[in-house]
């Protein structure tokens, strides 16, 4: 999709996509190690009283369903995110999907082939909880 194909209130859906816990772990051991995370034992007796995913690793699940399910033109290059929240935490076990959709557009005048689209993108687990939401800006080709 071209810039011009968007419109204020377009809604896309993702697939749903089932977190493992060899998943949770594997990505907290590389990039976020603290216990809640790497050990489900320890997290256990931890601040959330559960193992939870980091939340950078919702952010990295978010972006894939984003871009599977949000089909720009030459992919998606972002400007920016507004109000990034986790109200809940992704737990391993937990079946999630996205729901986004077009809250703004705009033409750039310092740049001319592209367009700014800003999205509402919010994350929910099987039980219809949020686990991340976010507002990103979108750098999207115009046509011609």
């Amino acid at each position: 999709m071209h810039y011009e194909d968007f419109t204020v209130g377009m809604k896309f859906r993702s697939r749903d996509l089932h977190v493992t816990q060899e998943a949770v772990i594997t990505f907290a051991r590389e990039f976020d190690p603290q216990p809640f995370h790497t050990d489900p034992g320890a997290a256990m007796k931890s601040f959330f009283g559960a193992h939870v995913a980091s939340g950078w690793h919702t952010c990295a699940l978010t972006m894939r369903l984003f871009t599977e399910s949000v089909p720009a033109k030459d992919g998606i290059v972002g400007g920016g995110v507004d109000e990034l929240r986790w109200p809940n935490v992704l737990k391993p076990g937990d079946t999630i999907h996205l729901e986004s959709e077009v809250l703004e557009m705009r033409t750039l005048k310092s740049r001319s082939d592209v367009g700014l689209v800003k999205v509402r993108v919010v994350t929910l687990n099987q039980d219809g909880k949020v686990v991340q939401s976010m507002m990103p800006s979108l750098f999207v080709p115009r046509r011609g």
